[in-house]
């Protein structure tokens, strides 16, 4: 195999360039992962290509959207997708570039695909009250339901992503005043958010009851485990949430219309955030942005702000005057039931 052969670049992208020199996270590089584990097999099912044997002078414009269109079609992939898995390639073909310039004219043909528009969906959020219901769900008397309460507290009042969340060792976890919790965010950005006195008295009565796993240090044992004593999934936390919406489904003053997610819980903070004032900057840092321009979306999702802000700038312009019921009005009604 020579080093200009397809698999040597693949190898190196994943091992190399994507983890060292682009420091993504996992989930980001499992993520690209899956993109070639796509085009792979839609270049041995579609094109009776084996991985193999792929090399790079074989790829070109047509058969990377070939795939594309085909991750809409065969696999009933959303746009959005389809634009996850250019992104990836996208990526892959910039660092080939570097490396192979002899290859620029059919690497920045791909490199021009375009992405597809997509309709903007409306950034899903829990009101106040209707978190204050679901965070009230859980049964704190029984040690399951304890620490579920705990969970739902830390990922609303942290504003943490979800695998941020299991990725909480106890060290980092201080209930002392000040409180904070430090997050290990993306690309292993570390930021410290303090959290209310409220959550922190939960925090330590958590604590005071965990019973840590023999041979590994308390400080570096994973803050929320399962019943295995293993460190909570990404998948355990939502089914959590999912446990706990179906109850308060239950109460009157909880009704959504859409899938409470672990991410749902970070938007809802980040509005809430937003109607009590804070400064877009402190959120940005609070949430992890990189710059306002991601944190500005919930202030625009904001309407309860918008419709206060309106109601005190702009003058009532409306008459006052009741409206007249036309419904005692004999002659109207008569000429009315004559056309029906």
């Amino acid at each position: 195999m020579q080093k200009t052969d397809l698999p040597y670049y693949v190898t190196n992208f994943f091992t190399v360039y994507l983890p060292g020199q682009k420091n993504l996270s996992k989930n980001t590089i499992a993520s690209y992962a899956v993109t070639f584990k796509l085009f792979f097999t839609f270049c041995k099912d579609k094109k009776d290509i084996q991985p193999e044997k792929l090399k790079l002078t074989m790829i070109n414009e047509s058969l990377i959207t070939a795939f594309l269109d085909w991750l809409e079609s065969d696999r009933n992939c959303s746009i959005t997708t389809r634009n996850q898995r250019l992104v990836s390639l996208h990526s892959f073909f910039r660092f080939v570039l570097v490396k192979e310039p002899a290859y620029m004219d059919t690497f920045v043909k791909i490199l021009s695909i375009p992405y597809k528009k997509t309709t903007k969906t409306v950034v899903p959020y829990l009101s106040e009250e209707q978190m204050k219901v679901l965070l009230a769900q859980p049964d704190g008397k029984k040690w399951s339901g304890f620490r579920d309460k705990v969970i739902l507290s830390v990922l609303y009042d942290s504003g943490a992503r979800v695998q941020e969340l299991v990725d909480i060792r106890i060290k980092d976890v201080r209930t002392e005043a000040p409180a904070i919790i430090t997050l290990h965010g993306k690309g292993n950005k570390v930021r410290q958010v303090p959290i209310m006195s409220s959550t922190a008295e939960l925090l330590k009565n958590y604590l005071e009851k965990y019973k840590p796993v023999t041979g590994i240090a308390k400080g570096d044992q994973p803050l929320f485990i399962n019943q295995k004593k293993q460190s909570l999934s990404r998948w355990g936390v939502t089914y959590v949430i999912n446990k706990y919406v179906e109850k308060a489904k239950e109460n009157t003053d909880f009704k959504v219309d859409f899938n409470v997610t672990p991410h749902v819980f970070r938007h809802s903070k980040a509005v809430h955030m937003v109607r009590a004032g804070i400064n877009l900057i402190y959120i940005r840092d609070f949430l992890g942005h990189v710059d306002c321009c991601t944190t500005e979306i919930y202030a625009r999702i904001d309407t309860e702000t918008k419709r206060n802000a309106i109601e005190k700038a702009c003058k009532d312009i409306f008459p006052e005057e009741k409206t007249t019921d036309w419904t005692a009005d004999e002659n109207l009604m008569s000429f009315l039931e004559t056309l029906v």
